[in-house]
């Protein structure tokens, strides 16, 4: 028997996710992930269904990986298009995070199932693989995944270390994560799984300048790591090797992103016992996490009767980490350049819950072409001015806290204040939110039948239920085909 002590940090990665696969699941474990999949899926429905202009990044994505050709192996979401597993993990892990609605791991602060479920799917399609295979190598990606970011968290920054430097750790954990599982579906041992993450390595990337100023770039990220995850599984597969101190060598992955600061107990400590995958959030509000806070407390003054004719100013106090993304640059988060742009910024959020939202609170039709642009919502959002708050910044980023304050044009002075978000730690979402949100979102792509039907099948993996089966449940009669020009 291997000595763990004797196995790198990439080859102990490698030994749990094949445990995962041949040992099995706790049934806590695979109850959650089950969860993970269905909310992957409507994300992907309802970001199909909202991008349907030539120049959205889905409709760009199809159309280069269209044009790539290869044998097709795997289902688009939303559509009849056929695609190489490589291809069709692209398209849908952009569709899974195209609308920022997709679950967040803390104090991480990234969002793994959006890359790690649609190349675990595209894998399960392309192999025959059943459904128990594909939920326990989705937990085991999401798992590396988010130990990954664990490690690159520092505690007296309260901050990823990733953020810090500008990379966006979503994209690239999500790529050795999305390896991990796509290795264990083509089959792989733990040699050749370890040899995939070590080959994804040199392929994660992503910079997330675009959340303070704009660009579509962000929402690809999600789905070129999964593309790059499968990539990397192949050529493990295929006798490419990796190197095998690939996380903690001289030129390795923490010093090359992290200037060799990591937490090595966060990375491998409890490894199958303690699952971090339990501690990922779901989204209520299909917007940057940072802005839920204020969303919250929003929502919790309109409530209590406030009008938003009345507000003479407002004042959001968040942690102060956050403020670059949802508060700067304030002229960019007072008019946001697209409905897309809005998600990030917390005066534009904060007002539009205080004059509408639907949903469970705030949903897709409050980031519309109309809505984005509504004079009254700017003119509230102008009102809004963003700090740092003390108390949200100690409890940052372990939950999303937030405080605001409103005087009113009659002399009140009104205070709201969360110390987790909704969904978060403190208030997550039940089942029955849950399945809200998924219904929801499916709908907008999907009958309701099939919308049903769906339900049942991603809630029938684990009891012997065909991948194929929900694949085919997504496809859309009712949405136009993917732009070709």
């Amino acid at each position: 028997m291997t000595n763990a002590d004797d196995r790198t940090p990439v080859q102990r990665l490698a030994d749990f996710a094949v445990a995962c696969r041949d040992v099995g699941l706790p049934d806590h474990v695979t109850n959650d992930v089950t969860g993970r999949v269905l909310d992957v899926l409507g994300n992907c429905l309802a970001g199909r269904a909202e991008s349907l202009g030539p120049t959205d990044p889905d409709q760009a994505v199809l159309r280069a990986v269209t044009s790539w050709g290869g044998t097709p192996e795997s289902g688009v979401i939303g559509s009849s298009e056929r695609l190489p597993a490589p291809s069709a993990a692209l398209i849908n892990g952009t569709l899974a995070h195209a609308l920022d609605f997709d679950d967040t791991h803390l104090p991480s602060v990234l969002h793994p199932s959006a890359s790690v479920v649609p190349a675990a799917l595209a894998v399960a399609e392309a192999t025959g693989a059943s459904g128990a295979q594909l939920l326990s190598a989705v937990a085991a990606g999401i798992e590396i995944t988010n130990r990954l970011g664990m490690a690159s968290y520092l505690v007296e920054a309260r901050n990823s270390l990733f953020f810090e430097k500008g990379f966006h750790a979503t994209s690239i954990c999500g790529t050795l994560g999305s390896a991990a599982a796509a290795g264990l579906l083509y089959g792989l041992d733990a040699d050749g799984i370890a040899w995939a993450m070590g080959i994804a390595a040199s392929m994660g990337a992503g910079v997330i300048e675009a959340n303070r100023t704009g660009g579509t770039v962000k929402r690809i990220h999600c789905g070129w790591a999964a593309h790059s995850g499968i990539t990397a599984a192949v050529l493990a597969r295929e006798g490419v090797t990796g190197p095998p101190t690939v996380l903690e060598g001289r030129f390795g992955f923490f010093q090359a992103y992290l200037d060799g600061q990591y937490d090595k107990g966060a990375l491998l400590d409890d490894l199958g016992v303690r699952w971090e995958l339990i501690r990922t959030v779901y989204k209520p509000y299909p917007s940057n996490h940072f802005t839920h806070p204020g969303i919250d407390c929003a929502l919790a003054l309109r409530s209590r009767g406030l009008d938003p004719d009345n507000i003479e100013w407002a004042e959001l106090g968040v942690a102060a980490p956050t403020l670059r993304t949802i508060g700067e640059p304030r002229e960019e988060k007072i008019n946001p350049r697209t409905p897309y742009h809005a998600k990030f910024s917390g005066p534009f959020t904060v007002a539009r819950a205080l004059i509408g939202g639907g949903g469970l609170g705030l949903y897709l039709d409050d980031f519309t072409e109309k809505t984005f642009s509504d004079p009254q919502v700017l003119a509230l959002a102008s009102k809004v001015r963003t700090v740092a708050d003390e108390r949200a910044t100690e409890l940052f980023p372990n939950a999303f806290a937030a405080v605001l304050r409103v005087q009113t044009r009659d002399g009140q002075l009104l205070e709201q204040r969360v110390d987790s978000s909704r969904g978060g730690p403190e208030h997550p979402l039940s089942t029955a939110d849950l399945l809200v949100k998924f219904r929801l979102n499916a709908s907008r792509a999907l009958p309701t039948v099939q919308v049903e039907a769906l339900v049942d099948a991603v809630h029938g993996l684990s009891e012997g239920g065909a991948v194929t089966d929900v694949l085919a449940l997504t496809r859309s009669d009712s949405l136009p085909a993917f732009s070709t020009t």
